[in-house]
Order: C-alpha cells, then sequence, then structure tokens
C-alpha cells in the first residue's frame, strides 16, 4: 500500500528489515527534521509556526490528499490522519505520515461504529469522506491552535464560537459603512457563546480562561 503513494508530500519510504532471528520488524523512513504538526502546535518548546508556514502545511495537506483520493487507480484513505501524523522537513513542507491504510473498497462494510477513542467524538477513520473531515478538524487545529480534544473545551468541532467569530469579522469588513455592526452589536453577539461578563472583572475572567485553554 506504501509503494502505490508516490506524493512529494507523503512520507518517502526508504526501506524496511524483516529478520527472523533475531525477530525484528522495521521500517525506515525519509527524516523530518522539525518533528510534527501536533509539537509545534501545542508544545510550547517548539518554534511557532508563523502563517505563512501554516498555510504552506494546510495545502501541502491537502495536494496530497487530492493524489491519495483521485490520482490513484484505488482511492487510499489514510487511517489515522491528525497532527501527530503530520510530520515537517527543515523548510517547513508537510509530510504525511503513518502506515495504516484502507482502500476506499474496503470501507464500505465499516462505515458506522463507535469510536475507540474516549476523549474524542471523531468517527471512524475508515474513507476519504471522513480524511475530508479530518482534514476539515486539522484546519481548525492550525488556525486555533487548540487541541482537537481537551475537558475543558471539549471537542473543538464543537466550538460554536468560530462559527459567530467568522461571521462577526465578515459583517466588520463590508466595504459599505452604514452596512457594518456597532460594537453594541458585536459585543451582544459575543456574549452569546463566550461566557465573559462586561464588568471590571472581564480581564481576570480572560487570564483564568486563557490559562485554562493552554
Amino acid at each position: 500500500m506504501l509503494s502505490l503513494v508516490n506524493h512529494k508530500n507523503f512520507v518517502n519510504l526508504i526501506g524496511y528489515c524483516e529478520e527472523d532471528e533475531p525477530f525484528n520488524r522495521m521500517m525506515v523512513f525519509e527524516y523530518a527534521p522539525n518533528g510534527t504538526l501536533f509539537e509545534h502546535m501545542h508544545v510550547k518548546e517548539m518554534e511557532n509556526l508563523d502563517w505563512s508556514a501554516r498555510m504552506r502545511i494546510i495545502t501541502g495537506i491537502a495536494y496530497c490528499l487530492q493524489y491519495m483520493h483521485h490520482d490513484l487507480n484505488l482511492p487510499v484513505a489514510h487511517s489515522n490522519l491528525n497532527s501527530p501524523n503530520i510530520f515537517l522537513t527543515n523548510d517547513f513542507a508537510t509530510t504525511i505520515a503513518g502506515i495504516s491504510f484502507l482502500p476506499q473498497d474496503s470501507s464500505k462494510s465499516k462505515s458506522s461504529g463507535n469510536n475507540e477513542s474516549a476523549h474524542s467524538t471523531l468517527p471512524p477513520l475508515t474513507d476519504v469522506e471522513t480524511n475530508v473531515y479530518c482534514f476539515g478538524i486539522l484546519l481548525l487545529e492550525i488556525i486555533y491552535r487548540k487541541l482537537q480534544y481537551s475537558k475543558e473545551q471539549g471537542s473543538l468541532e464543537k466550538l460554536d464560537e468560530l462559527d459567530l467569530i467568522c461571521e462577526i469579522i465578515q459583517e466588520c469588513i463590508q466595504l459599505d459603512p452604514r452596512q457594518r455592526p456597532t460594537m453594541n452589536d458585536i459585543t451582544s453577539k459575543l456574549r452569546e457563546v463566550i461566557a465573559i461578563s462586561p464588568d471590571p472583572l472581564w480581564w481576570a475572567e480572560h487570564e483564568i480562561l486563557s490559562v485554562e485553554a493552554t
């Protein structure tokens, strides 16, 4: 299955070792010196990715998935598409890793079932449609810089404030000034989903929420 995927944004399989005495199974992949996307998103000691780098990563993932889903004779879906399986080269180009794949045709009977993870609402990773879903979650994680799941926020896809904030942005940047909302309108909308009260303790509450989120 790995030999079918030949794309610049997919990790390069260099070779493998299969020994019986002593028993040994090893796969050797091209080294990605800048670690994983997950580390750069969520580990404080790692270098932060600027906006340009994050957009390049998103594009690399998208092109690789397009190749896997549409350019191969038999569509191939990655079975565990998430930020720990996105590796970064020395110039922060994307290489998708992970060695477990499912052909599209073999997944039809597995499109339902309970998720094995107790800490996520992600559906079973079985087909190209689920890859698209996981790509959307990756977009949220990359842009929003939050874990896909945490006890405080729950699942990332359930963050209602993201839709509202995008809506507010669109309203604020309308070319016709008369169509733009007032700040009273904006703060009222924000209070619908962001539980911060407009009192002197606002900054304290904001600081507490920021610490909890990290």
